[in-house]
């Protein structure tokens, strides 16, 4: 029996960008690993994006607290694919990727997928990156205590 996943997922997106935009992101990310929406217990955005439609949105439908961090929170953390565009926008050469890590309370090592981008219709982007969170070696299936969220359901 497969090991259940427990998956964070960092946002980012086109101001305005429509939620229909933001859920297909997330789905083709979520099934590059034969993943699902289940299996996400934590969804984490920058600062500068607390008050963006989808995300509010969504996190509501699914009952899901959309954590914050700073453009500097951000920026401390080691990506794979930094961004100078989104540095000279936000602040930090990355949203989703180091939203994600720091969702998941782990390191690059737990990055499952790298920034993967979806264009709406509209022409709008969404952005997702997604991170296994840890399991704490001393309990096999609960969350690692750096962990910083509680599961969702």
């Amino acid at each position: 029996m497969k090991a259940p996943l427990r998956l964070a997922l960092g946002l980012g997106c086109d101001r305005g960008t429509p939620l229909a935009t933001v859920q297909i992101c997330i789905q083709r990310a979520l099934a590059q690993l034969g993943a699902d929406l289940q299996d996400v217990v934590a969804v984490a955005t920058i600062a500068a994006k607390a008050d963006e439609p989808a995300f509010q949105a969504l996190a509501a439908q699914r009952g899901w607290v959309l954590r914050h961090y700073s453009a500097a929170q951000l920026a401390a953390v080691t990506v794979p694919n930094p961004s100078d565009t989104v540095l000279r926008h936000m602040g930090t050469p990355s949203v989703s990727e180091a939203a994600a890590l720091l969702a998941a309370g782990a390191d690059l090592s737990a990055l499952l997928v790298e920034k993967h981008k979806w264009r709406g219709a509209d022409g709008k982007n969404a952005t997702v990156s997604i991170a296994r969170v840890p399991v704490s070696p001393a309990s096999p299936g609960s969350a690692s205590p750096c962990s910083l969220f509680p599961p969702f359901h």
